[in-house]
């Protein structure tokens, strides 16, 4: 082969061409480039091959402008054609990836140069963006030609096509035989280093690919067996976990990390706090927080608004505001971010504030910052602010409504007693309406008592997601609320017959870093007969200063004194009377509910605080309530 042909980049470009390493931008390497035409300096394919390298993978990349200075040499060497197809398979373009399949095409098709170790990859990561299997294999009988099959970043490279491709067994194939090889029968590690710390990347690719499929077993269990993990083996799993809504797990396995002294790194602390908000685990997150500033980890827009959201879902809004103002940076997201952890605290105004601070600071507003204005409306009673803002999206930014917009504009009108304006939104709307707008609806249906339309809306529901619960649920609480217990008996003889359960009340609180969690009548916590001794002196303090259950939020026909009990042990109720007997006295207590609070719980809420002087902050499914002095932030409007 001709001895210009060069395959990998000179060892230190920077001193050869100078002139091209210190561009700052595409047009001033546009204007060295014009310079090294003129001069003829262009036809030597060093020169030309680090002018295409400056504007195809330098972070001021100008790809179309890389193709164009490609096509124009005359034998572009190894290194030329790796460079360009490296920055077209590397492209979020769509299309892009595409092309670089085709032209390494072209690249084979070429006498005068073929492919190395350093293009294989590329061309194989083109494949997996695209999902091209058939073209993959073909890739992969390429790599067996050219005797790359045992080089391991092609390898793992290989592995990672099949793997998002979804052809785990191909994948399993070569992972094993890249880790092993077969000697007369008998399984024979390849060499010494493997056998100490295997060939980490392979197994790191091979869990991603059982988590992506969620085949979390195989992937725990593959997870298990990696001789050495890195701090990536640990970041695939506990994000998968938590964008898989196995947020126990995500945690469970952040503090395994921690027990290995394996250091988080800035993927690990994104992937984790979502999993930390899910649980309000305040003081885990502050941890991360913490961590992060120690470590000198950038808490930039992503990081930042991961952690404003964190301490909004954990109940601390203050310290989420915090974290917000001293961002350098506020895009979108950040200001979504705020703006929906103030609705879901109730402070509509300071949300709305927050709004205009964004459109004044030159941000446009996302859909997504729609929603949380809208939700700030909804929670505060704003009927006629949400309808301006639903307006003004439409007209004057131009965002066509998502599901989520109407979602909140059927709250906001049916929480505000609007009930039939919200049906006739839901009827008209352009998009077919999903079972959480019913679901809304039918929510409004239960809070002002409109039992004819309630019916009507449950219907819809059992029809359109005939097994879950919510519908037979809110329809036969309504008919119990008005005495008709022979319709609660038909809703609930037509659960049993199509084997449909309620989703059981479930509470969690964080003690000491650790997640407790409580179901409605929970005597399983090893601490239940304290539990159970504070649950009995709290009823008789509400009693003492003249408190009275509300019977009329037991759904049940039973007698006044058993309703009293079923209250009693409603499962946020256990929980706070565990932080109770925890935490010293003033101490705040934080809660995470996974349905609505009742009515009773919540009237009780404003006295337990009062009486033991203790801030209680609850997050139910819809929003947070702070509980001090006696009254909830909520305005006893949720």
């Amino acid at each position: 082969m001709n001895s210009t042909i060069y395959t990998t980049p000179p060892s230190h470009p920077s001193s050869l061409f100078p002139n091209i390493t210190l561009c700052k931008t595409i047009k001033h390497l546009k204007q060295v480039h014009a310079h090294m035409i003129k001069t003829a300096q262009i036809h030597d394919p060093l020169v030309a091959a680090e002018v295409l390298r400056f504007c195809a993978l330098s972070n001021n990349r100008d790809i179309h402008y890389a193709r164009k200075v490609f096509d124009q040499m005359h034998q572009p060497n190894c290194f030329s054609w790796n460079t360009i197809i490296r920055a077209l398979a590397e492209s979020n373009d769509d299309g892009k990836p595409l092309s670089a399949l085709l032209l390494f095409f072209q690249m084979v098709c070429d006498a005068s140069v073929e492919p190395n170790q350093f293009t294989f990859p590329s061309v194989l990561k083109a494949c997996a963006q695209t999902s091209r299997l058939k073209e993959g294999m073909q890739v992969h009988g390429l790599v067996v030609k050219y005797g790359l099959d045992i080089d391991e970043f092609v390898v793992s490279n290989l592995v990672r096509m099949y793997v998002m491709c979804g052809v785990m067994k191909d994948a399993h194939l070569l992972f094993i035989r890249n880790l092993i090889e077969f000697d007369e029968g008998d399984v024979v590690v390849r060499n010494k280093k493997k056998k100490e710390v295997g060939n980490v990347v392979l197994w790191n690719v091979m869990v991603d690919g059982y988590v992506r499929l969620g085949e979390f077993g195989a992937a725990r269990e593959l997870f298990d067996s990696i001789p050495q993990r890195s701090v990536v083996s640990w970041n695939v799993m506990i994000s998968g976990y938590a964008q898989n809504g196995l947020f126990k797990e995500a945690i469970e396995m952040f503090r395994d990390m921690q027990m290995e002294d394996v250091c988080p790194n800035y993927v690990t602390l994104v992937s984790v706090l979502p999993a930390i908000s899910r649980f309000g685990a305040l003081e885990l997150g502050k941890w991360i927080h913490l961590y992060a500033e120690k470590n000198g980890i950038e808490i930039d827009d992503v990081l930042g608004s991961a952690l404003v959201d964190m301490y909004s879902k954990c109940g601390s809004i203050e310290k989420a505001l915090q974290v917000f103002e001293r961002l350098p940076r506020k895009n979108a997201i950040t200001w979504s971010t705020i703006i929906g952890g103030l609705a879901m605290h109730g402070r509509a105004n300071d949300a709305l504030d927050y709004f205009s601070r964004m459109e004044r600071s030159g941000v446009t507003p996302s859909d997504v910052t729609f929603i949380g204005v809208l939700s700030a409306c909804s929670h505060a009673g704003l009927v006629d602010e949400g309808r301006s803002f639903f307006s003004h999206m439409v007209k004057t930014v131009g965002f066509g409504p998502r599901i989520e917009h109407y979602g909140c504009m059927v709250d906001l009108l049916g929480r505000a007693g609007h009930l039939e304006e919200a049906e006739e939104l839901i009827l008209n709307m352009p998009i077919k309406p999903d079972d959480v707008i019913w679901k809304a609806l039918l929510g409004a249906c239960k809070i002002h008592g409109n039992i004819e339309m309630g019916r009507r809306v449950a219907k819809v529901l059992m029809d359109m997601v005939p097994h879950d619960s919510g519908s037979y649920v809110a329809l036969s609480n309504m008919y119990a609320s008005s005495g008709n217990w022979e319709a609660v008996a038909d809703v609930r003889l037509m659960m049993k017959e199509m084997d449909i359960r309620k989703d059981p009340g479930c509470s969690w609180i964080e003690l000491d870093g650790e997640i407790h969690e409580f179901l409605v009548d929970d005597d399983s916590h090893s601490r239940a007969k304290e539990i159970h001794s504070m649950l009995d002196e709290i009823a008789n303090q509400l009693r003492l200063i003249g408190y009275r259950p509300d019977t009329s939020q037991v759904l049940l026909n039973l007698d006044d004194e058993e309703k009293e009990s079923a209250l009693q042990y409603h499962s946020e109720k256990i929980a706070v009377a565990f932080g109770l007997i925890c935490t010293s006295p003033h101490t705040p207590l934080w809660i995470v509910k996974n349905l609505r609070i009742c009515e009773d719980c919540h009237s009780s809420m404003k006295l337990i605080s009062k009486i033991y002087k203790r801030k209680i902050i609850i997050r139910d499914r819809k929003r947070f309530h702070h509980f001090e002095h006696g009254s909830c932030s909520c305005k006893d409007y949720w």
